[in-house]
């Protein structure tokens, strides 16, 4: 879920630079609306000196429709360095795992046997037969879901900010979970009951690399559209003017008698051959597309489901599945490579 960017506002703004330098430990007092008089020391003065010297500055917050030349300094504007410097600073690192439990409805039964082969009839065409081999068991579905600013580096910058969620089962996207997380109260009676499962790093960042790609690939395929266009063009210009080079040194060649200019022609044509493979390479390096992603939040949500034991047939081969069965996605789970071990 792509999140939506929140519109230039001079005051906010003013409060989250009050808060967070606050935070750091500077001493910060407003001398006017739209001006934050600061004393910085230490992690807060490291956002102008490296070594955290003291340091005292009046930062002023300009609104969105200035017209007048920014002073990065000490006018805070949309897409300030600044900002980006403060919001590094007060990120929690190392970035801890949280865990957060998805309220059940106390009303809840478990669903029905008939119900359940629907939808595991829809999401699995190919099923033949299909019953229950043994009664439903009460089990926990574990999913990640991380805030991530992505910065894409190509002909122009890209930033955005996504709310990502991934089922720990089978690695497949959870996009219901991304959008409807804020509206979950926060509740904790369960967590002595729950086995969590241990946090494993590779795994995990296996997990979000494979869902951030699912989630850009639709901005990077309009990026490397147009980037493909642009490289195109200009590889077609350099090559139609190292050809052009070419065929001029290649017809002076041929017209000279003299031993001496036949040679210099060849350093020529070899140079210009060079000069043209560097042009090339360039571009191709000029051209790339670079994704960087920075993660501000991680989280490990659990929520009831129902481990159920299957004897079925799919595509004509019989046997016995087991599959969790999660309530809220109504849909079935099976155990992949992102399983819990």
């Amino acid at each position: 879920m792509k999140l939506e960017r929140i519109p230039h506002n001079p005051g906010q703004l003013l409060e989250f630079y009050e808060e967070g330098l606050t935070k750091l430990g500077a001493l910060c007092e407003r001398t006017w609306h739209d001006r934050l008089e600061v004393v910085a020391e230490g992690p807060a003065a490291r956002l102008w000196h490296p070594d955290g010297a003291i340091h005292e500055i009046e930062l002023q917050f300009a609104p969105a429709e200035a017209a007048s030349a920014r002073n990065a300094i000490r006018e805070i504007f949309p897409g300030c360095p600044l900002t980006f410097h403060l919001t590094e600073a007060l990120r929690i690192s190392p970035l801890p795992l949280e865990r957060f439990i998805l309220p059940e409805d106390p009303l809840a039964r478990p669903p029905d046997a008939t119900v359940m082969e629907k939808l595991w009839r829809a999401q699995f065409p190919d099923t033949h037969r299909w019953r229950l081999a043994a009664p439903l068991q009460p089990d926990i579905h574990f999913a990640l879901l991380a805030l991530a600013r992505c910065e894409i580096q190509a002909m122009d910058q890209h930033w955005s900010l996504h709310r990502i969620a991934a089922s720990l089962t089978d690695g497949e996207p959870d996009p219901d979970l991304s959008r409807n997380i804020s509206f979950h109260q926060i509740t904790g009676d369960l967590a002595a009951e729950i086995a969590w499962p241990p946090p494993d790093p590779a795994r995990l960042r296996e997990l979000l690399s494979q869902t951030l790609e699912r989630e850009l690939a639709g901005e990077l395929d309009r990026i490397r559209s147009r980037q493909e266009n642009s490289l195109r063009r200009e590889l077609a210009r350099i090559d139609d003017y190292f050809e052009s080079y070419e065929r001029e040194l290649t017809v002076r060649a041929t017209r000279s008698s003299s031993e001496n200019s036949r040679l210099k022609t060849a350093d020529r044509l070899a140079a210009a051959k060079a000069e043209h493979a560097r042009r090339r390479a360039d571009q191709l390096a000029r051209h790339e597309i670079r994704v960087h992603p920075h993660l501000d939040a991680l989280l490990l949500v659990a929520e009831k489901g129902w481990r159920a034991q299957l004897r079925l047939e799919r595509s004509r081969h019989p046997g016995e599945v087991e599959a969790l069965f999660v309530p809220r996605l109504r849909q079935w789970k099976l155990a992949g490579r992102f399983c819990q071990t």
